[in-house]
């Protein structure tokens, strides 16, 4: 029984050490090989061919850059909705959409028996006016002498001023539709009536057509201003705190991205929508007639520069989702080292952890040449 015990135990001791040993070994080939997947060495004619560049990591101001985008809109007084206050019939325009109108030019006639009821009252009330106010002034010259009572002159006062107050009313509705209350005599009544574009600017909508009846809640045109556009962007809420009113940024639209078009931020909304974007509203410095209200635009905000570790974009390596640098040490050797990246901007990257690299010199320029010789050589 104790020698079966012993065989046993020697039997467990030789596995145990096996399993050691085979671990030390694997934990040694681990240990040896891994510096050298991260290693590159090159001969002087590889060195030559790879044509890169030697640097160090500098430090430097550097601007983020917010990337937006938004549409043309125009402020509320650049807009006009054209209707007829009394509704009727369309009897000509030539008005079509994008069509240029100047202010004060006709765009549009109606015709309607209204038009030429009101004219009528109006005129009838002109003359009972007349009447009325003479009646008046003789009352009074009689009540003067007691010829006449007070009521008598009450009820003349009274009917003059029913009058003056019919006529001032006309008149305003006369003006609501267009026409010229001065100008108006019984030998002047019109069935038709003129509208007059109240701008400058540009047909954006034509909602009638020849010979419709329209209610006076009916828009028959929209009119549109340009000349105050403005650029309405959307802003999410962690961005809102870079930017202030008077901030300069450039637009573009997406199929002339090359055309810049400078702005400047005049408006922050305190509002915040449902997608946590707030409005940020803004001028276009230089007008440009090829932008139209509601066109789709996106912009670039450039926020205040920080000073911070840079280095050039060809200096970083994209591998596997992660960021790399080459440290060059001695021997034509080149070492992979993992950085980690922020703000880009003008052939320029931001290196967060850069205090580590400061005194390093490594590769910036033709720095994916290495990565794909190390891949290659780790491939084999």
């Amino acid at each position: 029984m104790k020698s079966t015990m012993r065989i046993y135990i020697l039997i467990i001791a030789i596995f145990t050490f096996s399993a050691c040993g085979n671990n030390k070994v694997q934990d040694q080939v681990a240990v040896s090989t891994e510096p050298e997947l991260d290693v590159l060495t090159l001969n002087d004619a590889q060195l030559k061919s790879a044509a890169i560049e030697l640097g160090k990591i500098e430090e430097q101001s550097i601007s983020s850059v917010i990337k937006v985008n938004g549409k043309i809109d125009v402020p509320p007084q650049n807009m006009v909705s054209i209707s007829m206050p009394l509704g009727g019939y369309l009897k000509s325009t030539k008005l079509l959409p994008g069509m240029h109108v100047n202010n004060g030019e006709v765009i549009a006639v109606m015709e309607d028996q209204r038009y030429i009821e009101l004219q009528q009252e109006f005129l009838t009330t002109k003359s009972k006016l007349i009447y009325t106010e003479a009646e008046y002034n003789r009352q009074k010259e009689l009540n003067l002498s007691k010829a006449s009572s007070d009521k008598v002159l009450q009820q003349a006062e009274m009917d003059y001023q029913t009058q003056k107050i019919n006529l001032n009313a006309l008149t305003e509705k006369l003006r609501l539709i267009g026409l010229n209350p001065k100008t108006l005599s019984e030998n002047g009544i019109s069935k038709s009536i003129n509208i007059y574009s109240p701008i400058d600017g540009f047909v954006s909508k034509v909602n009638v057509n020849i010979g419709k009846f329209v209610s006076p809640t009916d828009v028959l045109f929209e009119l549109v201003n340009p000349a105050d556009i403005h650029l309405n962007l959307m802003i999410f809420e962690k961005d809102l705190e870079k930017i202030s009113i008077g901030q300069k940024l450039v637009a573009y639209t997406n199929s002339k991205p090359n055309e810049k078009h400078p702005c400047e931020i005049i408006l922050i909304s305190k509002d915040l929508s449902s997608d946590r974007t707030a409005e940020v509203h803004c001028h276009f410095l230089d007008y440009d007639k090829t932008l139209l209200p509601g066109m789709y635009m996106n912009a670039d905000l450039e926020v205040k520069s920080h000073k911070t570790w840079v280095t050039n974009d060809d200096a970083v390596v994209n591998f596997e989702g992660h960021y790399f640098v080459f440290v060059s040490i001695p021997g034509n050797k080149f070492e992979m080292k993992e950085v980690e990246t922020g703000v880009k901007e003008k052939g320029r990257v931001e290196i967060l952890n850069g205090e580590l690299f400061k005194d390093e010199t490594i590769v910036i320029k033709n720095a994916y040449t290495l990565l794909m010789a190390l891949k290659n050589k780790s491939e084999e």
